[in-house]
Order: structure tokens, then C-alpha cells, then sequence
């Protein structure tokens, strides 16, 4: 008997992370990601953005991160205990920050190299094939060392890497990270591309918040390792904190004049339908 799909990809609750054993990196944070959707994670620095992309991907031990506490699943299975390797294979794939790429491997073996790590049947020139459509610079820089590669055609080969392992998720920390700001245009057209065209649902990472918002249909707001407000980015694109903190849109001066380092310092978070 089918098993029906799930309406989320992936569901955290209550998630807990500490650092060192004494770092209290996530406390309690709950998002979730719907099919075929891009989210977006928005937070100033340390807020616990990218400690939740490695937790949800298993990686934290590498930087001596433990979750203590809350569920993660995906596609309505828990991935607890499962190796970061296993989850690749299941469809999540981690575009991490600073973008990881094979330096002494030409373009064309890095792809290669994602192929390992894929439960696909079709051949690996196919997909070679959609990642040359997306991205015809890394069709002409193929047989080249990725090391030589520009900051801009190295965050699309590590996209493109992600591509080949045909992800029903994939996660992008910090895609705009260092690129020229029509560099950023670029990418960012990909990542909404990818995600109409082929159905890849995303979390997003980014502090360009303007170009987050430009693709994903809805956004977490973290402070301090706990979600404090969430809803569609069209709702809280409105909202003047939202614009003051992370847009870049300023209110008038009948804000008393004081900077608003926090959401909550504001007011409590509004409910958002």
C-alpha cells in the first residue's frame, strides 16, 4: 500500500544545542519546512543560524556540538542517529557556508564526486546536463581545477554538487556570502529556478535579507537560539521591525530615535496567519 507524502519535508520541535558542553547554541527551536517551499532562517550573527543547518544535518559533532534535547524529522521520519552520508542518500543535501568545494579536482569530478552519494537510477551525465543548463559558466570551466574558480562559479559548482545528488531539501548557509552584489542577482534567480522548476524544497540561510525574502515563501526569525516570530515573507515584509532590522528600510522618527537590536525588544511577537 503507497505511502502518502508528507505536506512538511522537515519538521523541527523544540531543538537544543550545546557547544563545548556548556554553549547553549539553540534553546528550543521549533521550524518547519513545507513541500516544495523555500524558508528562510533570519538572525543577526550567533543568533544560531547556521548551528541549526548542521543540526538538522548531523554534522555537529565535527565542531564538538551535541543536541541535548527536541525531535527533527524528515519526510516524516525521525533522523536521529542517522550519519550525515545516510541523509544525503534520503534527499538532504547541506550547501554549507563558504561553499566546500574539491580545490585539486577539476569542475566536472566535483559533480562526479556527488554521484556517490545519490539513490538514482539515471545516468550521472543527465544530471551533469541540468547543472551545465543552470550554470553555463561551469560548462566552459568543466576540465578546470575548481580551486581556480571565482568566489561566484565556486558557490555555483557547490549548488551545482548539490543538484546531482537530486535532493528533495537542500539547505544553503550563506549563499551570497563574498559575491559582488550582481553575482548575488545571479544565484539567487538559480536558487528560484531550481526550486520551480524542479521542485527542491529549501532553508535559507542568508543575511541579505532582501534577496532571502525575493525567494522564499515564508521566514523564521531567531534570537538568541529560539524561534520569536515567523509567517509569510509578504506579511512580514510589512511589518516595521522586520523592515528596520533586516531590510534595511527605515521608519520615521517617531520611533523615539533608539535602535531596535532586537525583535523582542520591541513587542511581543504578533500572530501571524
Amino acid at each position: 500500500m503507497a505511502v502518502a507524502p508528507q505536506p512538511r519535508v522537515l519538521e523541527v520541535d523544540g531543538l537544543q544545542v550545546v557547544y563545548g558542553r556548556a554553549v547553549r547554541a539553540l534553546d528550543g527551536l521549533s521550524i518547519a519546512v513545507d513541500r516544495g517551499s523555500v524558508v528562510a532562517l533570519l538572525g543577526a550573527n550567533g543568533a544560531g543560524k547556521s548551528t541549526a543547518l548542521k543540526a538538522i544535518t548531523n554534522v555537529l559533532a565535527l565542531e564538538d556540538g551535541e543536541a541535548r534535547g527536541g525531535t527533527i524529522r524528515f519526510d516524516g521520519a525521525s533522523t536521529a542517529g542517522l550519519a550525515p552520508d545516510r541523509l544525503v542518500r534520503l534527499g538532504m543535501f547541506h550547501v554549507m557556508e563558504g561553499r566546500r568545494i574539491f580545490g585539486d579536482l577539476t569542475v566536472q569530478e566535483n559533480l562526479r564526486v556527488a554521484g556517490f552519494a545519490r539513490n538514482a537510477p539515471e545516468p550521472l551525465s543527465r544530471s551533469f546536463a541540468l547543472v551545465y543548463e543552470y550554470f553555463p559558466r561551469l560548462f566552459e570551466r568543466r576540465n578546470g581545477l575548481a580551486g581556480y574558480l571565482s568566489g561566484g562559479e565556486q558557490q555555483m559548482l557547490a549548488i551545482g554538487r548539490a543538484l546531482v545528488a537530486q535532493p528533495k531539501l537542500m539547505l544553503l548557509d550563506e549563499p551570497s556570502l563574498g559575491l559582488a552584489p550582481k553575482l548575488v542577482e545571479d544565484i539567487f534567480a538559480i536558487i528560484a529556478r531550481i526550486n520551480r522548476e524542479q521542485g527542491v524544497s529549501m532553508l535559507l540561510v542568508e543575511q541579505n535579507a532582501m534577496m532571502a525574502f525575493s525567494v522564499a515563501q515564508h521566514a523564521y526569525v531567531i534570537e538568541n537560539g529560539r524561534s520569536v516570530l515567523d509567517g509569510p515573507t509578504a506579511v512580514l515584509a510589512r511589518d516595521p521591525a522586520i523592515r528596520e532590522l533586516y531590510l534595511g528600510v527605515h521608519g520615521d522618527a517617531g520611533n523615539g530615535g533608539g535602535e531596535r537590536r532586537s525583535y523582542r525588544a520591541r513587542a511581543p511577537a504578533p500572530a501571524v496567519a
